[in-house]
């Protein structure tokens, strides 16, 4: 009888366990990677897409074409979501942000096609990027989201967001993996030669096309590009350090 009790209460402690495991939702920044109190975990804002002529978008002539623009609102009706929070420390600072960034896909024939979108230089984020997000209206098309990174080696990575089919505005957020301890493998965010420029560099989005959808005219938006990061280094930087870059 005992036994028999035992191997019950191990048989709900382990389900338990992988209930919570099997749990899915936004990904948490103070979970991904450093688990400790040495982490200053802030959102901060990448990209408000608010300036004409810096997000560009390309695909293969043979494939179709691509037409990208802001579409504007004003401060009283703000073109992007009504569910989006803005981020504390930027109330009252009188940052625009009433565009968003429309992209127009021609298909010229159906295939597994894909297009880009991509700011006419890298983005960098400063200290350590635990996620990544970015609010997208996408029509409710099978197409799948990826968002472009560079690391700190000038590596290339990619990581998928998610898909596409769903009505009106949403909000994607994708983890960045925390890189092994050997400082070589993954994506590196940092190096212990320097002290300073680290993180990753936005290279731009990529839209892989489901063939059975790519077809006719696409039409996607883009809004409010944030990150979550770790500063704790930036604000415990020594100041009488020298800087690198030159």
């Amino acid at each position: 009888m005992k036994k028999f009790l035992f191997v019950a209460i191990i048989l709900c402690i382990s389900a338990f366990v992988f209930a919570q495991q099997q749990e899915v939702g936004t990904p948490r920044a103070d979970m991904i990677g450093i688990e400790s109190a040495q982490q200053y975990i802030k959102e901060v804002s990448v990209d408000k897409f608010e300036h004409e002529g810096f997000w560009r978008s390309t695909m293969s002539s043979d494939e179709g074409y691509t037409t990208s623009r802001l579409f504007g609102g004003n401060r009283d009706r703000p073109a992007g979501p009504a569910a989006k929070v803005p981020i504390p420390e930027e109330e009252g600072l009188n940052i625009p942000d009433i565009h968003v960034l429309g992209t127009r896909v021609d298909f010229l024939r159906r295939g597994y096609n894909s297009f880009m979108i991509y700011p006419t230089r890298p983005i960098p984020i400063e200290g350590i990027t635990k996620t990544v997000s970015v609010w997208v209206a996408g029509r409710n098309f099978n197409h799948e989201l990826v968002l472009l990174i560079q690391d700190f080696f000038g590596r290339y990575y990619e990581f998928h967001m998610g898909k596409l089919n769903f009505m009106g505005w949403q909000k994607l957020t994708v983890p960045i993996p925390p890189a092994p301890d050997d400082g070589v493998n993954g994506v590196i965010q940092r190096s212990y030669h320097h002290s300073g420029n680290f993180g990753i560099k936005i290279m731009g989005f990529r839209i892989d096309c489901d063939p059975l959808e790519a077809y006719g005219s696409y039409y996607i938006y883009f809004d409010d590009l944030r990150a979550e990061t770790d500063l704790f280094t930036e604000h415990h930087r020594d100041p009488d350090d020298m800087v690198d870059g030159w």
